[in-house]
């Protein structure tokens, strides 16, 4: 099964040939300030079974963190960590079905607005949801 998704105005497009490994709520200041958002929600892939046709994606951060975006349309498209070399994190609304990556946890809960509330019963953590290499 393919998953596929891209940006608003269609300049780039993904596709991953192989299931997700991960998918996360993310609650960090950072995640809310480059969404706009009051949390961001991301689905991993490993690199090797992702493909980008059209335009090229725009990059920035600091640090192991690289974001991506469109350059025409400005959507945010994926979460890349240095730390996570062979690992890719596309923001859950930029896939063509989002609807079929629930979340499997939340990152970050230390840092999440007090008005927002989800499913209680999934696995939180006060920071980082994706273990780094020591």
């Amino acid at each position: 099964m393919v998953h596929s998704g891209g940006c608003r105005c269609g300049a780039i497009r993904f596709s991953a040939s192989a299931d997700p490994h991960f998918a996360s709520i993310c609650h960090c200041d950072d995640c809310r300030r480059a969404s706009g958002a009051p949390m961001l929600a991301f689905v991993g892939f490993y690199r090797r079974d992702v493909t980008f046709s059209g335009s090229d994606e725009q990059l920035y951060g600091e640090g192991s963190v690289r974001r991506s975006f469109c350059a025409t349309c400005g959507t945010p498209i994926a979460y890349r960590d240095e730390q996570l070399p062979d690992q890719i994190f596309f923001v859950l609304g930029a896939m063509d079905e989002p609807g079929r990556y629930p979340p499997t946890h939340e990152g970050y809960v230390s840092e999440r607005l007090p008005f927002v509330h989800l499913n209680d019963e999934l696995p939180s953590f006060p920071g980082v949801s994706v273990r780094r290499p020591d």
